[in-house]
């Protein structure tokens, strides 16, 4: 049994060597036998997902990953993410509006995301349905944020080595390890944005999260959590943001009106594009428009667009009205569509055609 995965069931710390060491030998396929490859690894992310390792190890896990990510080249200037933790209450796809709203407003955007592990539908499933491509590189996203002032970026984001351990597990998953994954997933992408706002569910993650938040040197990493448990800001809860330099309180009320609840937010499976769509065009009620303008409006001071809270939530609220975050939505689906058209060999669009 390899050293990290001893000392892990052992609630010992695990240091930065032993990970490389575990990431080396997995890499190698030398941690044993094919079956004792697979055992060991779905016992080291068991032990993981039990129990949140310390601070020192997490950092230590961090480092291991990002390191042997592939750099993502220059940070786009005043450029932002917006990624969640999941495991709140289930709410329709806010991020991922709150993403195309802040580009609506003129901010760069580079959106990361996964596919449901709790939810309805995760960013990537929701994006799939409305036609919207993920980047398969970081020059296509690069390029794709320069035509567009957004960009979906796909897997390429993560570490190699995460790939290389979903393949080991085969035919298992990495379901069964989800909140774990998602917990530590919104630090481990290597996005080129200059901010990142990181909505986190549970104090647990939170407690990981925020002695992690500096070792992330490319980016800077704002930590949201409020009273009602949901991994983004919400005007009806007392909301919390940690920043490398300050904590910033937003109660209920101080900037949107605090009518509204989690109801409001909840996901529609059964018209899922659909009411995402309306929710880009300040259609799917008030507490989902007030809610989405709020994340964007974080978002727009995180990238240095905006200094004052109140300028950047009556931007966003003025771009929803105007249905610009929709009309965005709406081009991307199109220019996706065209190409997938262009890049098609003659001999299919005839059989299309057909």
């Amino acid at each position: 049994m390899h050293p990290a995965l001893t000392a892990l069931l052992a609630a010992r710390p695990v240091d930065l060597e032993a990970w490389r060491s575990w990431w080396d030998q997995l890499e190698h396929r030398t941690l044993g036998p094919a079956d004792s490859d697979r055992a060991q690894a779905a016992a080291l992310l068991a032990a993981l997902a039990t129990r949140l390792p310390d601070p020192a190890t997490l950092t230590a896990l961090l480092t291991s990953l990002t390191e042997r990510t592939p750099h993502p080249g220059p940070t786009h200037p005043g450029s932002v993410n917006i990624v969640g933790t999941g495991g709140g209450p289930a709410t329709f796809n806010l991020s991922t509006a709150t993403a195309l709203t802040a580009a609506a407003m003129g901010i760069p955007v580079v959106k990361t995301g996964s596919r449901a592990y709790t939810s309805t539908a995760g960013s990537v499933d929701l994006l799939e349905r409305l036609g919207i491509t993920l980047t398969p590189s970081h020059t296509a996203t690069a390029d794709h944020l320069a035509h567009h002032g957004i960009a979906f970026a796909g897997p390429h984001v993560y570490p190699p080595a995460l790939t290389r351990l979903a393949r080991t597990l085969y035919p298992l998953t990495l379901k069964p390890f989800g909140a774990f994954l998602n917990t530590l997933g919104p630090l481990i992408a290597t996005v080129p944005v200059t901010a990142q706002l990181t909505g986190v569910a549970t104090p647990t993650a939170l407690d990981a999260l925020r002695p992690l938040a500096p070792h992330v040197t490319t980016r800077t990493i704002w930590l949201a959590h409020n009273n009602a448990g949901a991994d983004e800001l919400l005007p009806f809860a007392d909301n919390t943001l940690h920043t490398p330099t300050a904590t910033i309180h937003l109660p209920a009320g101080s900037l949107a009106p605090r009518t509204g609840t989690l109801t409001d937010l909840a996901p529609h499976p059964d018209d899922l594009t659909g009411h995402f769509l309306r929710a880009l065009a300040a259609q799917a009620g008030d507490t989902a428009t007030h809610t989405i303008a709020l994340n964007a409006a974080a978002l727009a001071l995180a990238s240095g667009r905006h200094t004052h809270w109140n300028t950047a939530y009556t931007t966003a609220l003025d771009a929803l009205t105007d249905g610009a975050p929709r009309a965005l939505a709406e081009r991307l689906a199109t220019t996706a569509a065209k190409a997938i058209h262009i890049t098609r060999p003659a001999h299919r669009q005839e059989a299309t055609r057909a």
